[in-house]
């Protein structure tokens, strides 16, 4: 038996023989030209060296069909991982009442299946709080943990091929929690989502929610003023005003360390705007600030620093055993690419965010609708559209840093999937051009931009 990790967490465990099954219904639907080669069966036991040899090879087999868009986005390689993570974690198909949470820590209760996927749980908690069907699509599901303070650090965002109840009851920890929030970037959308009473209520909840654990700063006659919208209980108002205010519209990250400007230093990093802010605190303990904006990162990549086969690292997000970092290169100025690391058990949120604003970018520049990301009806079934898919990976260059200690892939594209043998094999691949994610937005930069 294999595990798979997807991004970085234990997702199943499935044997070689569904992994062949689950090739041959591709290659049924989609043709044997467009699905990659599988390893092919042996007759003889395997030597420990072939199972490493084939392990590699389903690895590199299930990577190459998550990241071609129409097999990656296909309903039968999402259910076969839907079904596997059912199957792995032994939870019946039955019905449940599953808890999201809303900004303001209202709970949103909702009678689910254990099998439920992603958008099927959306759906219910949109239709509990009668969320039109136009405006589900600007929300998303993120699965957090829950600070002290009763702040959140984000995991990740839910994706389409996992059963929300499963992923976080898996966790066996009261402090994951799964909540509501809205999923885009450019601010100029609130304007739809305010259009109807329930997405305004959302909105303004999230709005309160972010002034108040201070993602949003505020100086006092900007509170002053914020304070006396909320008496007159004017929301819209409210929301125009915080988005003038710095970070509106900004995910807020737990501290962690980066080597820029120089190794080792202290940062809080926030993603928003279409771009990664810093708040350096430097080995001198003075504080430094500055942004860098997706347009001009050329590409990006998420590793780790240790085997996921040493330790229980997809059983509890955030925990130490493994050394997560988002490193992307940046063009400093007109001739000078230079790489950024951040380590961060948040990496891959991280990364997601990048993702998923040069997806907006891409999208507003070629003329289409923010509406058109999201979902599409298709003979009552939810159908996500091909623009998700419009960002692809070019083949890229040289890797950050070749003095760095050896590195494990962990995630390529948005959703590495990582299989690791039942014997624990340590073993750690070099990281090559395909962990990169490479920025189309990268291509469009003009000298207006530097």
């Amino acid at each position: 038996a294999y595990n798979i990790h997807v991004n970085g967490v234990l997702h199943c465990r499935v044997r070689y023989s569904q992994l062949l099954g689950l090739h041959e219904q591709l290659r049924k639907e989609y043709g044997a030209n467009v699905v990659p080669a599988f390893p092919p069966k042996k007759i003889f036991t395997l030597t420990p060296a072939e199972v490493e040899q084939r392990r590699e090879q389903l690895e590199k087999y299930m990577q190459a069909v998550r990241q071609d868009p129409m097999l990656g986005g296909s309903e039968t390689f999402n259910s076969f991982l839907r079904k596997a993570q059912q199957e792995t974690q032994q939870i019946p198909t039955e019905e449940v009442v599953l808890e999201v949470l809303l900004s303001n820590g209202q709970k949103v209760k909702v009678t689910i299946l254990t099998s439920d996927q992603t958008e099927d749980v959306l759906e219910a908690v949109a239709s509990k709080l009668d969320l039109p069907d136009d405006l589900v699509g600007y929300f998303s599901l993120f699965l957090v943990r829950e600070t002290k303070d009763g702040a959140f650090s984000f995991v990740r965002k839910l994706q389409e091929f996992e059963l929300p109840y499963v992923s976080v009851t898996s966790l066996h920890n009261p402090e994951f929690r799964i909540i509501l929030r809205k999923s885009y970037w450019d601010s100029s959308y609130d304007d739809d989502v305010m259009e109807h009473r329930v997405g305004l209520n959302l909105l303004y909840a999230q709005t309160v929610s972010d002034i108040e654990h201070g993602w949003i700063l505020v100086n006092k006659e900007q509170h002053r003023q914020l304070k006396s919208l909320q008496e007159k209980v004017s929301k819209k108002e409210f929301i125009r005003l915080a988005q003038t205010l710095k970070y509106y519209g900004y995910l807020k990250f737990d501290p962690c360390v980066t080597d820029f400007p120089e190794k080792g230093c202290h940062v809080v990093v926030s993603a928003g705007n279409n771009e990664l802010n810093f708040q350096v605190r430097l080995p001198s303990e003075q504080i430094k600030e500055g942004s860098f904006k997706v347009t001009r990162m050329r590409c990006w990549r998420v590793t780790s620093s240790v085997p996921m086969s040493n330790g229980p690292s997809g059983s509890s997000p955030g925990k130490s055993e493994v050394k997560l970092e988002l490193a992307f290169e940046y063009l400093m100025s007109k001739d000078r690419l230079q790489w950024v690391t951040i380590t961060s058990p948040q990496a891959i949120m991280l990364s997601i965010c990048l993702q998923s604003m040069v997806d907006e970018l891409m999208v507003k520049k070629s003329g289409g609708s923010i509406r058109k990301m999201f979902r599409r009806r298709v003979n009552g079934a939810l159908r996500r559209s091909d623009s998700q898919q419009a960002v692809k990976s070019p083949p890229l260059l040289d890797s950050p840093d070749a003095s760095r200690e050896p590195m494990a892939k962990l995630s390529s594209k948005l959703t590495s999937v990582s299989l690791r043998g039942m014997s624990h094999s340590s073993s750690a691949n070099d990281v090559g051009a395909n962990d990169f994610h490479g920025n189309y937005a990268f291509e469009g930069i003009g000298d207006e931009d530097l």
